[in-house]
């Protein structure tokens, strides 16, 4: 007899990320202290590569951006150096991804700007950039570098267009223009030989960026595109929105094909937008924002914020198990439960001629202290009337033995005694 052993393999792949998560750096290893704007409410307001991170700032009288090594950890001192040549706010910033000391930015005074950073960050505020660049007639709200061309630049405006810049001439060399209304993102697929941008008239579109020829637009119905992002040569384009449903999505797209998406998924109900950052190497998305997913399967129902008892039941010798509740809605939910205190009368209570309520001891070392400076001071101030009133009673004193010690009285005293005899 042929005895067989036999193996068992799963028939699915392990994925090596499956556990990936993130992690919160030390405080050490943090930046603090940097006043970042409030004006990049849809935008990034960061850019970071391998010598810098640079940070759009608060700033009055115009824009400006603050650029930090990445190996200068800790609080950044208010006077820190920026980079501040703009006239008005600074709505993008992007390093070049050829040059670690080249950084492109777009402000609302309609221009945008090529500055370059000094070998170990700034000492001093950097007010002459490299380049000035003019063509958009509203302000300029993104900005892209050329992913395999270092010297061309995208910017997109307000004014609906996306102006392609040749930085070796320092002038525009072509201009797209089939947007209806803002642009309100750009990505380049791995080549950048396809543009894909999102827009404020609700359409997705794949575009020739060399002719301005769109090569697919989807307007999808169920789904409000905010933020796209080619997923590197896959030929897949993977957008971030709202549902009709007021939900948060992804959508996974067709390059070739914007008539449907491939695939749908709801994330949360949660207000704000989610950035997708797709790393091309590993294959890994990563959305950005406040996305918050729970899991019910990992995180058991736990006591809540209900009692399971009242204070007569408990008293009665009734047990009963805690009210759970999921930890999914116990960040939201709120506490029905109301504390009443019980009406009382204020009585006095005395042990040995002392009334407890007018004499409570005190209950921390200050109120210790505060009574024992109190008390001091009330005895000074009875030494002090000891004092008076002692000198007071001498007083008086000497006044009875001067009144006792007058001749008048003494002669007044004889006379009575002597008509008294006769």
């Amino acid at each position: 007899m042929t005895v067989t052993k036999m193996s068992w393999r799963p028939t699915y792949r392990s994925s090596k990320f499956r556990n990936v998560y993130g992690k919160v750096a030390n405080r050490e290893h943090c930046f603090e202290g940097i006043p970042i704007t409030k004006n990049v409410h849809d935008n990034h307001f960061c850019a970071v590569n391998a010598k810098f991170l640079a940070i759009v700032t608060e700033s009055a009288g115009g824009g400006s951006f603050v650029v930090i090594p990445v190996t200068q950890f800790g609080r950044i001192d208010p006077h820190y150096p920026k980079v501040c040549g703009h006239q008005g706010n600074v709505l993008d910033i992007k390093w070049n991804p050829f040059h670690d000391n080249i950084i492109a930015s777009c402000s609302e005074d309609s221009s945008v700007r090529i500055w370059e950073i000094p070998d170990g960050g700034l000492r001093r505020n950097l007010t002459e950039s490299v380049l000035e660049l003019y063509g958009h007639s509203r302000r300029v709200g993104l900005v892209e570098w050329h992913p395999t061309t270092s010297g061309i630049l995208f910017s997109a405006g307000y004014d609906y267009k996306i102006l392609i810049w040749n930085l070796e001439i320092g002038e525009p060399v072509k201009m797209i223009d089939c947007h209806t209304d803002v642009i309100l993102c750009m990505s380049f697929n791995t080549e950048g030989s396809l543009l894909a941008t999102s827009c404020k008239d609700k359409k997705l579109r794949v575009i020739e960026p060399r002719s301005g020829k769109v090569l697919q637009e989807a307007n999808a119905k169920n789904h409000k595109v905010n933020r796209v992002v080619f997923l590197g040569n896959m030929k897949r384009l993977l957008t971030t929105g709202v549902s009709r449903w007021n939900t948060r999505q992804i959508a996974l797209w067709d390059q070739e094909d914007l008539s449907m998406p491939i695939i749908e998924e709801e994330i949360d109900g949660l207000s704000g937008l989610l950035f997708p950052f797709y790393d091309a190497d590993t294959h890994m998305l990563y959305l950005a924002g406040k996305s918050e997913t729970y899991q019910e399967d990992i995180y058991p129902m736990t006591p809540g914020t209900e009692p399971a008892l009242s204070v007569d039941e408990w008293l009665s010798g009734i047990n009963r198990g805690p009210v759970l509740m999921s930890l999914k809605e116990g960040y939201n939910r709120p506490n029905k439960l109301v504390f009443k205190a019980p009406v009382k009368e204020k009585k006095s209570g005395v042990v040995n001629g002392i009334d407890l309520l007018e004499n409570v001891p005190p209950r921390t070392e200050n109120e210790l202290l505060r009574m024992f400076f109190r008390q001091q001071e009330e005895l000074r101030r009875l030494k002090d009337e000891l004092t008076q009133k002692d000198i007071k009673i001498r007083q008086l004193e000497l006044e009875l033995n001067n009144i006792r010690n007058s001749p008048n009285i003494n002669n007044n005293n004889n006379s009575s005694s002597n008509g008294s005899s006769i």
